[in-house]
C-alpha cells in the first residue's frame, strides 16, 4: 500500500506521541516510520495547525512547547498542502456530496490535492472511498497491508 502517496491524519501523529495508549501509540509509531522510510507520508498545514494545538493544549499531559513544534517542524519534509482556493472547493464539494465534517472535508481535498491514494485516519470509515481517497484506518491495518 505505502507505494502509493498517503496522507497522514492529526490523531495518527497524535498517538505517535502520546504515551496514553500504548497499542495505538506502537501502530502509529510503524506507520509513520514506513511513511518516512518510503518518503510517501503527506500532510496539509490544517494537519499541522490541528498538531500542534492538541499536543500541547489537549493532551491530558500536554507536551512541551519546544518539543511539540520540533514535531511539527519536521513534518515540513512531507511537502505540506496549503489551504488555497483548490482544496477549499474541492471540501466544499466533498462536504456536500459525502455529508462529512467541514474539517474532515478539508483533509480530504487536501489527500486529493497532494495526489494521495490513501488517507490514514481513524475519524472515518475504514475502507471507504471519498473522492478517489481510500480511507485505511492505522489501527485496523498493518502498514505492510
Amino acid at each position: 500500500m505505502t507505494t502509493d502517496l498517503v496522507f497522514v491524519d492529526t490523531n495518527v501523529f497524535v498517538y505517535r506521541l502520546d504515551a496514553a495508549d500504548a497499542q495505538k501509540q506502537a501502530r502509529a509509531r510503524a506507520w509513520l516510520e514506513q511513511l518516512w522510510s518510503e518518503r510517501s507520508g503527506r500532510v496539509s498545514y490544517q494537519v499541522l495547525v490541528e498538531l500542534y494545538t492538541t499536543l500541547t493544549r489537549k493532551l491530558a499531559k500536554p507536551l512541551a512547547v519546544a518539543e511539540a513544534r520540533e514535531a511539527v517542524q519536521a513534518l515540513s519534509a512531507w511537502s505540506p498542502v496549503v489551504v488555497d482556493d483548490k482544496v477549499l472547493d474541492g471540501a466544499w464539494a466533498i462536504e456536500a456530496r459525502y455529508g462529512l465534517s467541514w474539517w474532515d472535508a478539508l483533509v480530504v481535498a487536501a489527500a486529493r490535492v497532494a495526489g494521495c491514494r490513501f488517507l490514514l485516519t481513524e475519524d472515518l470509515q475504514h475502507g471507504q472511498e471519498l473522492a478517489g481517497v481510500e480511507v485505511v484506518d492505522p489501527f485496523l491495518t498493518e502498514p505492510s497491508a
